[in-house]
């Protein structure tokens, strides 16, 4: 969807739907009102923290230098709202309020309108965080406070650029909250299934989610990636036994060690997506000449499924392997792999 696809929608539309909208078009109005070059810039700056820019170098660094186990449920987490968010968008197809009125327009999306992904994503990764690292450092009421300032300011800087109506927060937040009601009831249960099943089990389910992934209209790189990291984890856990949090040479890991380790492993996926999008067929191909391996080749969407999938396969487990064969990170210690296989705590757990 575009604003050439689109078109502009008439205000005289009599469905509530439009009326409604409608409205949410006059309060977008109001709040730019306010709107200055440097104001605007910053909230072109805040809006960013909302995409994966922000998320998969936080979550990486979690799960590389902090937790594991935890990094991998974010890491889950966030593809799973990913994938539902693009599932209905796509389904209800509704424009964004630039699509109504192109004065209001500060930005685009190549995307349909609601519900927000912006709005749920920092509703589910924001509320989980703080759930979690709260539990931590024992300042959880400050955390909370945090994440809600936080979900907020991002679901401002939406209608400041005009790129969501009000409906589009209120349905994201809506979805980023049943997601992580669902997860808090089944998610213990499910980690649980999975573990007693065992890798072939894992990487035949992750295979599965990722077929639907692709089945339903998501972008093949989603799928890629989901499938790359859930194969990796499966792998890790079984041979690899990387621990993010466990002593290196007998001593805790500090700053130099997780700095290194967190500059290796980017290092490494910059690489293989360099690589890959040199080698893969699309438009950044050495070979985007050749009808067949440009950005119309039929194999470009298998190349992106490729592509991702070495990636979240580098973030589970290339880059753990790394970093214990160079000395980063020791291998995960017997007693910690049974503590963990029986362990069914959630996300709140320390």
């Amino acid at each position: 969807m575009n604003n050439g696809t689109m078109g502009i929608i008439q205000a005289a539309d009599p469905s509530p739907l439009y009326s409604l909208y409608w409205w949410g078009i006059e309060l977008i109005k109001g709040i730019q009102t306010i709107e200055q070059p440097a104001l605007t810039a910053i909230i072109r700056f805040l809006t960013g923290l909302g995409t994966e820019l922000f998320y998969i170098p936080v979550l990486l660094f979690i799960f590389w230098c902090v937790n594991e186990k935890q990094g991998a449920r974010f890491c889950v987490l966030i593809l799973l709202s990913t994938w539902v968010n693009g599932f209905f968008k796509n389904l209800l197809k509704q424009p964004r309020p630039y699509n109504l009125d192109p004065s209001v327009g500060r930005g685009f999306e190549p995307t349909y309108g609601i519900p927000s992904g912006h709005a749920q994503q920092s509703l589910v990764f924001w509320s989980a965080f703080a759930s979690w690292a709260g539990k931590r450092t024992e300042k959880t009421a400050i955390l909370r406070l945090a994440a809600v300032l936080f979900i907020l300011i991002i679901a401002f800087t939406r209608l400041y650029l005009g790129l969501h109506f009000p409906t589009d927060i209120l349905a994201g937040w809506l979805l980023g909250g049943t997601l992580l009601v669902l997860y808090a009831v089944f998610g213990s249960r499910l980690e649980t299934l999975l573990s007693a099943g065992g890798t072939r089990f894992q990487m035949i389910t992750a295979a599965i989610i990722a077929l639907l992934m692709n089945g339903s209209g998501a972008g093949s790189n989603l799928g890629g990636l989901f499938l790359g990291f859930c194969a990796g984890y499966s792998l890790m856990i079984a041979h690899i036994r990387f621990s993010a949090s466990a002593q290196v040479r007998g001593k805790r890991p500090g700053g130099f060690i997780l700095i290194a380790r967190y500059g290796t492993g980017m290092a490494g996926m910059a690489l293989i997506y360099t690589v890959l999008k040199f080698l893969l067929p699309g438009e950044g191909s050495l070979l985007a000449a050749l009808p067949v391996w440009g950005a119309a080749s039929p194999y470009y969407e298998l190349g992106r499924f490729l592509r991702y999938g070495a990636l979240g396969l580098w973030a589970a487990a290339g880059a753990p392997l790394v970093f214990c064969r160079i000395g980063l990170a020791d291998r995960m210690s017997t007693d910690r792999m049974s503590t963990d296989r029986r362990s069914t705590d959630r996300m709140s757990d320390g």
